[in-house]
């Protein structure tokens, strides 16, 4: 049971990464078409702000691999607050190294992105064969 539910996670897992990666070029494009090269770098950042929390999160948590049960809480502790303090990191990196040419954009990208993680459960398989 353990072994299906870590194959089940991994397909959640990439799933997930490829619908916030197309989302991200399609933000990309539509930047690119709006603003040229500042519009979608400004996408690429904010989707990047997004990414390497969840990256992160993904990692710290251990969701890729089956662990005992008993110290699940205290590694989403850890690991959500790593994310959010990664998140903060990079949004105060980003303003202060970089600072986006259109922050709207920046910031609908951002919002797109982690916005993914209600839209994905519809891309799971319906039957438990699958």
């Amino acid at each position: 049971m353990q072994r299906y539910e870590t194959q089940r996670r991994r397909t959640y897992i990439v799933r997930l990464t490829i619908t916030q990666l197309i989302i991200t070029l399609i933000g990309m494009m539509a930047g690119y078409f709006l603003a040229q090269t500042p519009g979608a770098l400004s996408v690429l950042l904010g989707a990047l702000v997004a990414l390497l929390p969840h990256a992160f999160f993904i990692k710290r948590m251990g969701v890729l691999r089956s662990n005992r049960p008993s110290q699940a809480a205290m590694r989403l502790f850890r690991a959500e607050a790593g994310k959010f303090g990664l998140t903060v990191a990079l949004f105060v990196a980003v303003f202060v190294a970089a600072p986006p040419s259109n922050p709207a954009f920046f910031f609908y990208a951002y919002v797109a992105v982690v916005l993914t993680h209600w839209f994905t459960p519809w891309l799971m398989p319906k039957n438990a064969n699958a």
